[in-house]
């Protein structure tokens, strides 16, 4: 195995030609491809990320990692199985982007177009690059070949008939709340990756992978999916075409981002794991210049950033709104009455907790005073009733809304709203361990 050549007496000769087999018949295919011809299905690239995994599992267990001979056949195929396992998301994005129903798209069909443009290229790029090293290293191509009619694409001209009715799925009032809650707090969350201007080149180097990486957008990846795999199972079973529209534009929302963020960490994976920390020794710098001229580092970089996360921004930007109203709709309303910060009133500390609570759940609630109402969620508004309390030297109020928040707001206020007599902090309760 560590010899140059490998024969047929090997067995780990004759088990690299059986796991390699449909992988080169892949790059075979690709390597004779028309560029006129729209024939990067997601057939052929679920067929190239399941061959190339394959693969590198089998170099992996047996040391490629590590050996001079076999580090670049197991580069080029991990790189495979990540530019085919970015390309499918989009591939996906674009097949189902009609039944999104998503707002203010602008460019974002271009966009993808243009990203998954990119990512095939490297694809044809590489596939005669890997067939040439597989030759280097003995390893017999395939005579049979794939044939465009084993890669059908996934769209036709027909649908199924829908005969099955999802509109009297459960939906409980309390799993929408909770859903649409969840949603905002992630699009919160999210704020500290937000921007609304494509970055530099400069600009992405000074982010990635410092502050944009794999594990970061992974984590939100993980959070977006679990939301929509509880509307899935709480809320609405089924398609997109029927039902309430609403709720399922929302979903639509959370499914772009979620795929853009699969494919985000894809592409963040590859950059970091292959071209950005390839390593001191001159073995991986080699293959680290060889991958990067097939698939350019800046242009990746801005296929990641400049589309996959700025859309992923928008996306949930967009959808607070429409989360915000489903929410208000949905919420089990109440009205509470609860005493003045002894002292002090509505200055700056209880304002800062009170519309943390009510931002925490996302929904409406308002404080009221007399026949004016004030905005609980927004500091400067609770300020300004504060002033109004203090002038008609009220020691009670009213707030009305969202009954989850109304029940902390209580917590809090039996602890004079986080402060003693001469406005110092005091513990809060536990159930108000997510304000500090």
């Amino acid at each position: 195995m560590n010899k140059t050549e490998t024969t047929t007496e090997n067995p780990f000769a004759e088990k690299v030609r059986l796991f390699s087999q449909d992988y080169l018949k892949c790059c075979s295919y690709i390597s004779d491809i028309d560029r006129s011809e729209d024939v990067f299905t997601q057939k052929l690239f679920s067929t190239l990320v399941s061959t190339s995994m394959l693969l590198e599992d089998f170099l992996d267990f047996h040391g490629a990692k590590n050996n001079k001979n076999w580090y670049f056949y197991r580069e080029l195929t991990a790189t495979v199985r990540h530019l085919s396992l970015a390309a499918n998301f989009q591939k996906h994005i674009s097949n189902r982007l009609v039944f999104y129903d998503l707002v203010d798209i602008g460019d974002f069909p271009r966009e993808g177009e243009s990203t998954l443009e990119f990512l095939t290229s490297a694809l044809m790029k590489m596939a005669p690059i890997i067939l040439k090293e597989a030759r280097r290293l003995k390893i017999r191509i395939p005579e049979t070949l794939f044939s465009a009619a084993d890669f059908p694409s996934m769209v036709t001209s027909e649908m199924l008939d829908y005969d099955i009715d999802d509109k009297d799925k459960d939906q409980q009032k309390k799993n929408i709340v909770k859903i649409s809650s969840e949603f905002l707090n992630i699009a919160k969350s999210f704020d500290q990756l937000k921007f609304y201007e494509p970055y530099s080149h400069k600009e992405i180097l000074a982010i990635v992978p410092d502050k944009v990486n794999e594990v970061e957008i992974r984590r939100y990846e993980m959070l977006v999916h679990n939301l929509q795999s509880s509307f899935d199972t709480y809320v609405i079973h089924g398609g997109f075409r029927f039902g309430n529209r609403e709720l399922k534009r929302l979903r639509g929302h959370f499914s772009v981002v979620f795929h853009l963020l699969q494919m985000v960490g894809r592409l963040l994976h590859f950059y970091e794991r292959h071209l950005h920390a390839a390593g001191y020794k001159n073995t991986y710098k080699k293959v680290q210049v060889s991958l990067s001229n097939l698939g350019n580092p800046k242009i990746l970089l801005d296929r990641t950033i400049n589309y996959g996360l700025f859309y992923a921004c928008h996306f949930l930007t967009i959808g607070i709104e429409l989360a915000q109203q489903i929410l208000n709709e949905n919420i089990e309303r109440s009205t509470i009455k609860v005493g003045v910060p002894v002292k002090l009133g509505f200055h700056g500390r209880p304002c800062l907790l009170v519309a943390k609570i009510v931002q925490n759940y996302g929904g409406q609630v308002e404080l009221c005073v007399g026949s004016d109402r004030f905005d609980a969620s927004s500091v400067l508004d609770l300020q300004w009733a504060g002033g109004k309390i203090q002038k008609e030297n009220l020691t009670e109020v009213i707030f009305e809304g969202d009954a989850r928040t109304l029940k902390d707001i209580q917590i809090l206020s039996r602890v004079n709203y986080g402060e003693d007599t001469m406005g110092k902090g005091v513990p809060l309760p536990k159930e108000l361990s997510y304000l500090k």
